[in-house]
């Protein structure tokens, strides 16, 4: 199954994206988690001490692959090789550290981005790991060349107004896009009035997966770049990536 995972800012996707890929682990799945986000700290969420180099910005292998940056491009680079090449693991998780596509009116020809385009092609259609893509915040990432061959949206919420209808919003666009597995996460709920008030607001269309407590120790976690376990929070955790199996072996079995 291949996951990507949006939301408004500081809603915390990225810690969301991290359990996910560490519970598909810890069941024996092949894990790629794909950080496409130009301030990349999914690795350091899953305990990578060094940030790896984005892809991005490896400028002679592009070149290598595609041709003379300033000439012609050749547009289906070799690519499968990547993942393999760049991804560091940690606790059975593949990470690999993209950098940011992009959109450019989905025209952009430039080096960069036809690498990470193509990249994402072999991975959303050729590899069979469990894939969890943590985009950047908003809006601005979703596009054709981001989405396409990715079976879910899972966009992270927060009991929020604002969170919320950046929620909306991201559901939309996605649609339009024609993503029709859109689910929600709630997160960081402290009462029963948090999970109701998310529930009455949530977009049309989009299905509540689960609802994560607040927890003090995941906060704490920010200050050593280490994923601190809370029983409740796996709890959850585990309960949700039991849907996506179970819409997604559903899927397999129709088809």
């Amino acid at each position: 199954m291949k996951i990507v995972i949006s939301g408004k800012g500081g809603v915390g996707k990225t810690t969301v994206c991290a359990l996910l890929a560490k519970e598909a682990a810890s069941k024996g799945y092949h894990v790629l988690a794909v950080d496409a986000d130009p301030s990349p700290t999914l690795a350091a969420t899953l305990g990578v001490c060094q940030e790896p180099t984005p892809l991005i910005e490896f400028r002679d292998l592009i070149e290598e692959r595609l041709g003379s940056l300033e000439g012609f491009l050749r547009l289906n680079p070799k690519v499968d090789d990547i993942p393999e090449r760049f991804a560091m693991e940690k606790d059975g998780v593949k990470i690999l550290v993209m950098g940011s596509i992009q959109q450019g009116g989905e025209g952009c020809a430039c080096p960069q981005n036809t690498f990470l385009k193509s990249l994402l092609q072999h991975i959303a259609f050729e590899r069979e790991d469990w894939v969890f893509m943590d985009l950047e915040a908003g809006l601005e990432p979703l596009g054709r060349a981001t989405v396409r061959g990715f079976d879910v949206l899972l966009v992270v919420v927060e009991p929020d107004s604002r969170s919320l209808t950046t929620a909306g919003r991201i559901h939309n666009l996605a649609h339009d896009l024609g993503l029709t597995h859109i689910y929600a996460i709630n997160n960081k709920i402290r009462e029963a009035a948090d999970v109701a008030f998310v529930e009455d607001r949530l977009p049309r269309g989009v299905t509540l997966l689960g609802a994560l407590p607040y927890s003090e120790p995941i906060r704490r976690a920010g200050r050593d770049g280490s994923l601190h376990k809370d029983p409740l929070v796996q709890q959850e955790i585990r309960r949700i990536l039991e849907q996506l199996e179970a819409s997604h072996g559903m899927e397999r079995v129709s088809a």
